[in-house]
């Protein structure tokens, strides 16, 4: 899209710092916006105990918008996630029990709160969850109500539907009323709390669009829709993936060290538009740090890890991480905050081969991925290369109890036996 200059500081903010893609009324939500307190959801189907940092610009969003002096609502997916989204996906998702659902909601809750401010003030976050509308709600009532604003000839052109139907994939009856669920949720919200905005990824846009229409249709109030680009990294990467799985939020599923190492592994082309997104760094401090020649770029990625850091998981984890990295790669000594891999014992006696610790430690996606990365001279024991995927590593390997396991240059696990 162009880049029109916005008069809303909200709008403004979003632009400058790279988070939009589409808007569906641009002038009329900014005038709205630099008119008075505008309220702004976005959903998160509870499909897993922790959000992973996929999802973490929708987040920063929120934080931007509660920044500008808007209001946001958080909207958990306790009744969508019955369902499933199709969005870019070739399967249906795993059906989860309600049991399930409450408990990933309990995880996922955890981190909103260090983003945002929740409370009871006009530009204080809320949290809702879909559940409580979307179940009470029967079948013929649902399709009375609904169905007559939407055609199948449109859904079918949308890219969660159409994308899987060009793949030859199966579409379930079930999956297909997502959008429908999706944009009640939005026309909900709207009469129960005057939202007026939903925000999500790009692959959200048709199922987004659906609620603005019907808001538009049913009441004739104002709606609107603003997604971010698609986020990924520099070499085509998807944002949040890495060999060893996702990178989750919370810190029982990864720890703040992994989390720090992670973003200090940034790719330099990606660093400046890192920080812009995921930190709150002034943009002209951003701007400096992306400018840094050669090797001092490491330096402004290492702001990034501890921005990132601090934010999740605090400034006493941030220091503690950016400490064990220091140790372990530049002061060549390890640390207790290093991450562990706990292996029994007896395994350790009998031996174990170097591609299945290392895949089991978290250092490579598989053993067979494991192996690679030893015959290219990627694993270190003890800080010594070792081109055999099938070294065993037994308790003679042990040092001051530890075995010091190491993937390239950055990551390291210690083994430790129990």
């Amino acid at each position: 899209m162009s880049d029109p200059a916005f008069k809303s500081d909200f709008l403004t903010t979003l632009q400058a710092r790279g988070y939009i893609h589409q808007i569906s009324h641009p002038e009329e939500l900014d005038e709205a916006a630099a008119q008075g307190v505008i309220r702004a959801y976005i959903g998160f189907d509870a499909t897993a105990t922790s959000l992973h940092v996929g999802s973490l610009i929708q987040i920063m969003m929120l934080r931007r918008l509660q920044q500008a002096g808007h209001k946001p609502v958080v909207l958990m997916g306790g009744g969508t996630t019955k369902v499933g989204d199709p969005s870019g996906r070739d399967e249906s998702r795993k059906m989860l029990t309600d049991a399930d659902i409450e408990r990933n909601i309990a995880g996922i809750k955890t981190v909103f709160e260090k983003f945002l401010a929740f409370g009871d003030g006009p530009t204080d976050a809320v949290m809702v969850n879909n559940d409580e509308w979307l179940s009470q709600m029967g079948y013929l009532e649902f399709l009375r109500e609904f169905g007559p604003h939407f055609t199948v000839n449109r859904m079918l052109t949308f890219d969660s539907v159409r994308l899987r139907l060009e793949r030859e994939q199966p579409l379930t009856f079930l999956e297909f009323n997502y959008m429908l669920m999706q944009a009640v949720d939005f026309r909900h919200l709207n009469r129960a709390m005057g939202v007026q905005l939903q925000m999500g990824g790009s692959d959200q846009w048709g199922n987004i669009i659906n609620g603005v229409e019907l808001v538009r249709r049913m009441d004739q109030k104002a709606a609107f829709a603003l997604t971010t680009p698609l986020l990924t990294t520099s070499s085509g990467a998807k944002m949040g993936k890495t060999a060893s799985g996702a990178v989750w939020l919370n810190a029982d599923l990864l720890s703040p060290y992994d989390y720090w190492q992670f973003w200090r592994n940034t790719e330099d082309a990606d660093v400046g538009r890192f920080l812009r997104l995921f930190t709150d760094l002034p943009l002209d401090e951003i701007a400096r740090l992306e400018s840094l020649p050669g090797a001092e770029i490491n330096e402004a990625k290492k702001v990034l890890a501890n921005e990132a850091t601090r934010m999740l998981h605090g400034a006493e984890a941030a220091q503690t991480a950016e400490a064990a990295a220091r140790a372990a790669f530049e002061e060549g000594r390890l640390s207790e905050d290093l991450p562990t891999h706990e292996v029994a014992k007896a395994d350790f006696e009998a031996g174990i081969a170097l591609a299945a610790l290392a895949a089991d430690a978290g250092l490579a996606s598989s053993r067979g991925d494991a192996r690679r990365l030893a015959q290219g001279g990627g694993l270190r024991v003890n800080d010594q290369q070792v081109a055999d995927g099938n070294r065993m590593i037994t308790s003679a390997d042990l040092i001051d109890g530890v075995v010091k396991l190491a993937a390239g240059k950055k990551k390291i696990v210690l083994v430790k036996p129990v």
